[in-house]
């Protein structure tokens, strides 16, 4: 569930992204563009996410 929810809001966030971007360039809305886009920065949270520790740090 808790991929789901990832790629659900990137996409939303993505998708309004590439309209704003497209918008204040002039160029045209592509669905396909934000789609991809989003698949890509999914894969991209998951890994971070799974790269940085649980674990509370150690203050020193």
């Amino acid at each position: 569930m808790r991929l789901f929810w990832t790629f659900f809001w990137t996409f939303l966030l993505v998708q309004m992204a590439t309209y704003v971007v497209g918008s204040m360039q002039g160029i045209p809305y592509d669905f396909s563009t934000g789609a991809l886009l989003s698949i890509i920065v999914t894969i991209f949270v998951i890994i971070v996410a799974n790269l940085l520790p649980d674990e509370p740090v150690e203050h020193h």
